[in-house]
């Protein structure tokens, strides 16, 4: 239909983001609208199309927030809304598995609304596995059968399960969504003579850093429900498989598992750091705080000095014919080595410009980022801030003395953004500074990011704007209060641990609040290798 938008009802699968289909990322990135359930991952959530309108109609254990006849109805509104629009229906699971995929398909029919049904990974199979329990297995096992844990017969408002005949089934029992009911199902596939001594797992928020497995049997489920605090989401499994669990288990606790971090550097850097704290566990939200954008040529920015008249308002901008006349260039960011670079190329410059000058580079990031592009550094300071930077350039500089020789001082180019303080100027006063990026605040948060953030357990800064920008977002509308500080009993709020690279970095999180740990190194690896040993610590003390 021309005048109507195409739905696509989409499985996330189970909880972890690398189980997502590639076809279900495809459209998300694409989509206009995508309307989503509580159980999707938020890093499922960060692979939609950031221009998206992004419609919660996430359900809660006895509690609706949208009626299912709702969210059917609104499909068909988005579809109209949208005309030839994109708009994703994003479930948890598979749509067609227990998850009423198939009315909202029948809504869609009667209202003229092409669809397509992308499947997810259920939970049924993928969650037991993630245990290391085979839903069937060669003389253990030849079937297996799922079931709906939680719906009820509108006669008599008893769950309506064919007790008798799953208490004589010999193959794998799952219940999904039955945690609250468990004790009766028990009790009745029992009485109905299933075995009392049947092995049985409960597992909890599967394939996830918090996935959990509690073994059972079925005479002991409601009490081992009760006395380990199993809480939804969870499926129970059935069988002689379960045992299986206890020699197949090959998903390992890593340093990381259980916790969420905020990963704040500008989305194009995120990925990496963000890779590596998934491998060890973590489960990451990624917050750039801030983008940045290479300046085009001959972008000019209005620089106001903090020395007042001694350097006035002045207009900074890359001017490469002059570049012949720098002895030193000194990078102070990964953006200015990519910002540099893309304003050589694009000036009909090219690399030979480099010829003979020397190259220094504020730490070993951008020290790695320039050999990216095939250049060693001349000079790292051991103090990787700009004031190490300016120090080690500033004692290149000849100290005049009277009836000295005269010898000639080199010039100094710094490569930086629109928000760079007066540091290295006022250590290099004779430098020319090229402003070859600008940095841009991100200047809000989806509200979906915004309660994954406030749940997490530390945010991870690499910059002070970085940290300006989370604490100025996350603290509107709280009359001032950010929600990221936690209160403990009533009294005043507790800082939320945060890793920062530099310790510039480290000083702007201290002023507002937070508990810092810095990296020994200004490396992601001296990062992330802090991380791992902040959380063991805290775990053996």
């Amino acid at each position: 239909m021309a005048n109507l938008g195409h739905v696509y009802l989409i499985g996330a699968g189970p909880g972890d983001p690398g189980l997502l289909t590639i076809r279900g990322k495809e459209i998300l990135e694409k989509a206009d609208v995508v309307v989503y359930d509580r159980l999707v991952s938020p890093a499922i959530l960060g692979m939609c199309n950031a221009k998206a309108k992004m419609v919660d109609v996430g359900k809660m254990p006895t509690h609706h927030k949208v009626k299912q006849s709702e969210i059917n109805k609104l499909l068909v509104q988005f579809a109209r809304e949208y005309p030839q629009g994109i708009i994703a229906r994003l479930k948890g699971g598979d749509p067609f598995v227990f998850g009423r995929g198939g009315e909202e398909a029948l809504e869609l029919v009667d209202a003229g609304v092409e669809f397509d049904v992308i499947p997810g990974i259920t939970s049924a199979i993928s969650v037991p596995a993630y245990a290391g329990i085979p839903v069937s297995h060669r003389g253990i096992a030849t079937s297996f059968h799922v079931i709906t844990g939680h719906e009820k017969a509108e006669s008599n408002g008893e769950l309506s399960l064919d007790f008798e005949t799953l208490a004589k089934c010999s193959g794998t029992l799952i219940f999904l969504m039955g945690i609250a009911n468990m004790d009766f199902i028990a009790k009745r596939l029992m009485e109905c003579g299933k075995d009392p001594k049947t092995p049985l797992a409960f597992i909890e928020k599967g394939t996830t850093p918090y996935q959990r497995t509690v073994m059972a049997t079925l005479e002991t489920a409601g009490e081992t429900i009760v006395r380990e605090k199993v809480t939804a989401p969870a499926i129970t499994i059935m069988g002689g498989v379960v045992e299986l669990g206890q020699t197949l288990a090959w998903k390992k606790n890593l340093p990381l598992s259980g916790k969420r971090l905020v990963v704040t550097r500008a989305a194009k850097q995120a990925s990496g750091i963000s890779a590596r704290l998934t491998a060890l566990g973590a489960e990451v939200i990624e917050t750039p705080m801030i983008e940045t954008r290479t300046l085009d040529i001959p972008d000019v920015y209005e620089v106001t000095s903090l020395r007042g008249s001694e350097r006035p308002k002045q207009s900074i901008h890359a001017d490469f014919e002059d570049l012949k006349n720098i002895d030193v260039l000194a990078f102070t960011s990964t953006n200015g080595v990519e910002s540099f670079f893309k304003q050589l190329l694009a000036s009909g410059h090219d690399i030979r410009e480099l010829a003979g000058k020397k190259i220094a580079s504020v730490g070993k990031i951008t020290e790695k980022k320039l050999l990216e592009y095939g250049i060693h550094c001349d000079y790292v300071p051991e103090d990787h801030t700009g004031e190490g930077l300016g120090k080690l350039l500033a004692a290149l500089i000849p100290q005049s003395t009277e009836g000295a020789t005269s010898y000639p001082i080199p010039r100094i180019l710094l490569l930086q953004g629109n928000l760079a303080d007066e540091t290295l100027l006022n250590l290099l006063p004779k430098a020319t500074r090229w402003v070859v990026y600008e940095t841009l605040p991100v200047t809000e948060l989806p509200e979906w990011k915004r309660e994954a953030v406030e749940k997490a357990d530390a945010v991870v800064f690499a910059s002070t704007s970085a940290v300006e920008n989370f604490v100025k977002l996350m603290s509107q509308g709280t009359a001032g209060v950010p929600p990221y500080l936690k209160a403990t009993n009533g009294s005043a709020p507790i800082p939320q641990t945060s890793f920062c690279i530099g310790r510039m970095t480290e000083s702007a999180a201290q002023k507002h609040g937070f508990e810092t740990v810095i990296s020994d190194e200004t490396t992601m690896d001296s990062l992330v290798k802090k991380i791992v040993e902040y959380y063991s610590a805290g775990e053996r003390a």
